[in-house]
């Protein structure tokens, strides 16, 4: 017996032997990644546009202090 035929052999012996059922159905775990990226776009989406949001305080702030709004970072 070569050692392929033999690693071939032990290969799918244990696979038969230790074959184990999912606790859900496979789909389950297919929604439930589709409902995690989901959350994770909307948190992603909350942050669109956060900078213009204060503009205002931006300026203001800029005004106070002697400089632009887009001096510093």
């Amino acid at each position: 017996m070569s050692l392929t035929t033999a690693v071939l052999t032990g290969t799918v012996l244990t696979e038969t032997v230790h074959a184990r059922e999912l606790p859900v159905d496979s789909w389950v775990y297919g929604l439930v990644a589709l409902i995690i990226f989901a959350a994770l776009a909307f948190v992603a989406a909350s942050y669109r546009d956060v900078a213009n949001r204060h503009r205002a305080k931006a300026a203001a702030y800029a005004a106070r202090h002697g400089g632009s709004e887009h001096d510093g970072h």
